[in-house]
């Protein structure tokens, strides 16, 4: 029986998750990938996407259909909906509701996400708001790492890249706090360091973890590589983004360094920082990784609506 995730009603931040119900999620995953049905035939998903999005927008779209549910969508809604007009998000949240049983939203501005909760009378789930957080990717990269690892505990991590300004390694350090024996190292250049909220919230949870520059010496000690791109859109100014770009690509020298059953994650796009020659490895789970992540929006779907 899945577990509910009603009792929450909204998905907007991973430390808001119990570990019971990710461990639920991730069993649900594993069944719809053997066996689909169609539960939510009849209900209407909408995808508002302020910010760009390939891959989470189509995931989403996708785990919706396969379940029997519809959807309605717009990309850059930015550019391209009343806000231009100057609606207030709020607002475009309270029109939606009508039309949608759950509304999938990206967003510019961290907080977006939980601002469009306290108006909503349907689940709101969180697909990223900028700086901030981006729980479903958490969610299916510790997915990821159960599958291909075999666990959830006594792991070693290297979280490369812009920490500073990186959704994705935020809302996963937060789930890694609910696990045991979980050491995380974090390799970024000073500029771009993980937030002390981030560490504190780490410390409270006894999760091991240091900071290092050297990409090499953390590769050789880590059960999981998980690289990000140096996210331009963040930077104020060209000259900023240039210093730091480019500070750590893997290619087949850093791959002959992991352990042995290893892998390298990345929540994508990658603009350079993973080489396509380490594509042909089977350390490489990135591509697999999107698979996972549309089993898991299938069940958090499931989750929120059946």
């Amino acid at each position: 029986m899945l577990l509910s995730l009603r009792f929450m009603k909204h998905l907007i931040r991973s430390q808001d998750i119990s570990k019971e119900e990710i461990e639920e999620l991730f069993k649900e995953a594993t069944r719809l990938e053997k066996k689909t049905s169609t539960p939510l035939k009849g209900k209407v998903m909408a995808a508002i996407f302020y910010e760009p999005s390939t891959r989470t927008r189509l995931s989403f779209e996708t785990a919706m259909l396969r379940l029997g549910g519809s959807v309605i969508s717009t990309e850059n809604a930015r550019e391209f909906s009343s806000v231009v007009k100057g609606e207030t998000l709020e607002d475009s949240t309270r029109v939606v509701n009508q039309y949608a049983d759950v509304i999938v939203m990206r967003h510019y501005e961290e907080g977006a996400a939980e601002r469009a909760a306290k108006v909503s009378r349907v689940p709101i789930i969180n697909a990223g708001d900028g700086p901030g957080q981006h729980p479903t990717q958490a969610l299916l990269d510790l997915y990821t790492i159960k599958r291909e690892i075999g666990r959830t505990d006594n792991l070693t991590i290297a979280m490369m890249g812009d920490l500073k300004n990186g959704r994705t390694v935020r809302s996963l350090s937060y789930l890694l706090g609910k696990y045991k024996g979980v050491r995380i190292i974090f390799v970024s250049p000073k500029e771009l360091k993980i937030g002390t909220d981030i560490k504190d919230y780490l410390k409270r949870h006894k999760v091991s973890y240091e900071e290092k520059v050297d990409m090499d010496a953390a590769i050789k000690k880590a059960d999981v590589v998980y690289q990000t791109r140096i996210q331009k859109e963040r930077f104020t100014t060209k000259r900023a983004y240039d210093k730091v770009n480019g500070c750590y690509i893997i290619t087949n020298k850093q791959v002959k360094m992991m352990k042995p059953k290893a892998i390298i994650m990345h929540p994508l796009p990658r603009v350079g920082e993973i080489l396509p020659e380490v594509d042909l490895s089977p350390k490489a789970a990135y591509f697999r990784q999107v698979k996972y992540g549309l089993l898991i929006r299938m069940a958090i779907l499931k989750a929120v609506l059946a």
